[in-house]
């Protein structure tokens, strides 16, 4: 046994000096060069930057570069492929759409939205929102034409017959349809057109929802995140933080504390209001006062018994006011209205028509007594001749 651990240990030793010229040999080369010249340039690589360390901004990987609509028609493929990944796809709506057969139009090239402004706002009285901003909308049918893709949104404009209303029965007493279509069912969908100048180009499903983007949010994870995005900072805040604001509105105080548990309807003096309550003892019990549809106090009953009460405006949100036309330099002035003019105080009936000269009318108004006529006069007593003997006649 010795005379083994003798002969490994003396193999070993054998081997050390061979395993140190093979680490020398294969290590590291390091070429020392020569400084460099006063008279020569150095290298463009070898120019120092300028830019101080740590200010270097990469580009970032989530930038979307704006789709370059190629020139070459849409195949066959390709359009399968869109179908495929653009169908039962889920975004939120950015801009409202109006209900029924007249949905909103977006030029592919531009970025232009028709219709827009008073046109939109004439639609949206007349037929209703199909679609809120901030509301999800989701894909349901696409369809394409020479020079647009249309996009059925919940369901789309028209209503489409169900599987079970093409089956018909046939026997003596004649035919009958089991599954009747109701021509009145309640449509609540819309319609995205994207058109295009020449033909529908060669686009792939990313490329179109890039293109789609300003009306319909595919990046967001949720409704809330889309709805978010068309608040002040300060309502955004706090529903991100889960806090309710003096001058939210309901839909505001649904996303920041969610549905009331419980609700009271309460009248104080001539205002009516209504209380939202969430929480339950032990536990902070908070009381949000509505009224119309604006948050006008909160009221947070503590654990410890204290009382927080806040009614200062908080959040203000922009209130669209109608817009009252103004006389033009060099017009008359609009009537008065005082109780002086002419027409009589504001709100006072009259049987005149508008701008009718009251001068000339002694017609009294409704909201004036009628004027009371005296009675007639009494004639005066006459004296009768009376025959000696007679009765003289009474006095009528």
């Amino acid at each position: 046994m010795k005379t083994q651990r003798l002969l490994a240990f003396g193999f070993a030793l054998a081997l050390v000096p061979n395993l140190f010229a093979q680490v020398t040999s294969t290590g590291p080369q390091v070429q020392v060069s020569p400084p460099p010249s006063p008279d020569t340039k150095p290298l463009p690589n070898q120019i120092p930057s300028s830019k101080p360390t740590g200010q270097y901004n990469a580009p970032k990987t989530d930038e979307k570069k704006p789709v370059v609509i190629p020139d070459r028609k849409l195949t066959a493929p390709d359009r399968v492929e869109i179908i495929r990944g653009l169908t039962a796809e889920l975004g939120f709506a950015r801009k409202p759409f109006p209900m029924g057969k007249t949905g909103l139009k977006l030029d592919a090239k531009t970025g232009v939205i028709t219709p827009d402004g008073e046109r939109l706002e004439a639609i949206m009285a007349g037929y209703g929102p199909s679609i809120k901003p901030g509301d999800r909308a989701r894909i349901t049918d696409v369809k394409f034409k020479d020079k647009s893709i249309i996009f059925d949104l919940n369901g789309g404009p028209e209503r489409k017959k169900k599987w079970y209303e093409h089956i018909q029965m046939s026997g003596m007493g004649g035919t009958i349809q089991p599954g009747q279509p109701d021509d009145n069912a309640n449509i609540h969908g819309t319609s995205l057109e994207l058109t295009f100048d020449k033909f529908v180009p060669d686009l792939k499903p990313e490329e179109i929802k890039q293109l789609l983007d300003p009306l319909l949010n595919f990046n967001a994870k949720s409704a809330t995140e889309a709805y978010l995005e068309t608040i002040p900072p300060a309502a955004k805040q706090a529903i991100t933080d889960h806090r309710a604001l003096v001058g939210m509105n309901r839909e505001m105080v649904t996303y920041a504390k969610g549905r009331p548990p419980q609700k009271h309807r309460e009248r104080e003096g001539d205002v009516d209001y209504e209380e939202w309550i969430y929480g339950t003892p032990p536990q902070d019990v908070e009381f949000v006062r509505f009224v119309g549809d604006e948050v006008v106090c909160i009221e947070t009953m503590k654990v410890d018994k204290t009382k927080v009460v806040r009614t200062d405006p908080e959040v203000v949100l922009k209130k669209e006011e109608p817009e009252v036309a103004q006389g033009a330099p060099g017009q008359p002035a609009p009537a008065s209205t005082s109780p002086d003019s002419a027409e009589g105080p504001k709100g006072k009936p009259s049987l005149r028509r508008p701008g009718e000269d009251a001068g000339g009318d002694d017609q009294p108004s409704l909201g004036t007594p009628p004027r009371r006529i005296p009675p007639p006069s009494q004639p005066p007593e006459t004296e009768h001749p009376t025959v000696p003997g007679t009765i003289p006649p009474p006095n009528l």
